[in-house]
């Protein structure tokens, strides 16, 4: 086997870990007396203002789903008592599950705070024999023994079918497609069932009829190579069927960060706005650092008034770091999301992608390149702040444009 988790033959044997509705079960560990006793559970913001982070099962059943504005689901479930986000649990209990199923599977690669992929491809005779359904349901048991953590798994030969058959397994259980089965188990999906496919591409999709599984899976890949592009009228073409030849890659590096925040009342002030996005470019800026990374990709995400979610991205040719840099590309990006929309705004965020790794300089330019988006210079402050901030707190060094507000 590669170091990728790919066979050197016989069918791949891959699965995904879901913790079930994670942040409720870690507010309910965290709190048996107080959240563990509420049936009707809701984690995320407790303000009318907030947004939903998980729902109890028990609250799902009056159509309560996280995203959703806590207003809303308070109102499709009264009796819900909400809880904040409990974070820093959150992490160590995943942190938790992941340490026991690294002992489990030779592969595995982080999805997510609570998604975990598992390449077990070549440990038929380990395993002696075990089937994978098998394998699945002992792991399943393990985690929660080990960790308190109840998790479903999905299983097949590609990731997609894995990722789809945990729909099947949740709560606490395991669904696992045989090899050769794909195809005829993805064709009892709607496409909006599908990871990779949002709401933009949906729409695009019902424009041609297209709603479930079988009604794409009845096109020709020319079709949709007409309709929606080549690479993406493919990459349906295979998905449709089950077909994933993505690996379950253990350095797979983390995908984006990001930081947003809801504000308590609406913002139209541009001003304002403009210091919130500084505020959350910082944010953003030091976990990159912390990570040492650069991103090349920066996106600005705004929420209107009336709940409409609108966003914008730049791809800089160079990967940046500091507060500053991805400041300028937010702000630029901001004013023009508020140019096509002019409207008060209850959320903002900021976020990066296209993450590399950072290249130390060969020789630093402490007083150079100040017509570049970041210079080696403003690096080296950036980091600067960032121990001081990590010796004397968080609040011991802040831009005064952030500080020049009326809160502070």
């Amino acid at each position: 086997m590669s170091e990728t988790g790919t066979p050197s033959q016989g069918p791949r044997r891959i699965l995904l870990v879901d913790c079930d509705m994670f942040f409720v079960q870690v507010a309910r560990l965290e709190d048996p007396d107080g959240a563990g006793s509420q049936p009707f559970l809701l984690v995320g913001g407790r303000s009318n203002r907030g947004v939903i982070t998980s729902a109890s099962y028990e609250a799902r059943k009056f159509g309560v789903r996280s995203g959703m504005p806590t207003r809303q689901a308070r109102v499709l479930c009264p009796e819900a008592v909400v809880v904040p986000v409990p974070r820093g649990a959150c992490v160590e209990r995943s942190r938790a599950v992941r340490a026991v199923l690294k002992e489990l599977s030779p592969v595995v690669q982080s999805a997510s705070i609570d998604e975990f992929y598992l390449d077990l491809s070549g440990t038929e005779r380990m395993l002696k024999g075990e089937g994978l359904d098998e394998t699945a349901d002992r792991i399943r048991r393990v985690v929660r023994q080990r960790t308190e953590i109840a998790v479903s798994l999905g299983g097949g030969t590609q990731r997609v079918v894995a990722k789809v058959a945990t729909r099947l397994a949740k709560p606490d259980g395991v669904h696992v497609v045989p090899p050769g089965e794909e195809a005829e188990f993805m064709s009892r999906f709607r496409l909006r069932d599908l990871p990779g496919i949002g709401p933009a591409f949906l729409g695009q999709l019902k424009e041609k009829g297209l709603r479930t599984v079988e009604d794409a899976a009845a096109v020709e890949v020319e079709w949709l190579a007409r309709w929606f592009g080549p690479g993406r009228g493919a990459w349906l073409w295979e998905r449709v069927r089950g077909i994933d030849p993505t690996e379950v890659d253990a350095r797979e590096s983390r995908k984006s960060i990001s930081s947003e925040r809801t504000f308590f009342e609406d913002i139209d002030d541009h001003d304002e706005l403009e210091r919130r996005i500084l505020e959350l470019s910082g944010n953003v800026g030091r976990q990159l650092r912390a990570k040492e990374l650069r991103a090349r990709t920066v996106t600005v995400k705004i929420r209107d008034h009336d709940y409409k979610t609108r966003q914008a991205g730049s791809t800089q040719p160079d990967g940046v770091e500091t507060d500053r840099a991805i400041f300028a590309v937010a702000a630029t990006l901001l004013h023009d999301l508020r140019h096509r929309r002019r409207t008060p705004a209850r959320l903002l965020g900021v976020g990066v992608s296209n993450l590399v790794r950072q290249v130390p300089a060969d020789q630093l330019d402490l007083f150079g390149g100040q017509d570049a988006r970041e210079s080696e210079r403003d690096r080296i402050v950036a980091r600067a702040v960032d121990r001081i901030r990590d010796r004397y707190g968080s609040e011991a060094l802040r831009p005064a444009r952030v500080l020049d507000r009326p809160d502070r």
